[in-house]
């Protein structure tokens, strides 16, 4: 689901993986490797989305039904 969210942000943003690559550090070859389908660390993955400006949050856990 991150990976899927990460392609769409490289295809849309406007940027070329080139620039991407240079404001982030992260290899060309591997945003070239996410673009084709495949997946990255979780390490570049974070780069990418706090680059795009997303910021992962954990999950709440679920409230339990009140018996009575």
């Amino acid at each position: 689901m991150l990976i899927e969210l990460i392609r769409k942000q490289i295809r849309t943003c406007g940027k070329s993986r080139y620039r991407i690559s240079q404001d982030t550090g992260i290899e060309e070859a591997a945003l070239c490797r996410i673009m084709q389908g495949k997946t990255c660390t979780i390490e570049t993955a974070d780069i990418l989305l706090k680059y795009f400006g997303f910021k992962l949050m954990p999950k709440e856990p679920k409230k339990k039904a009140k018996r009575g």
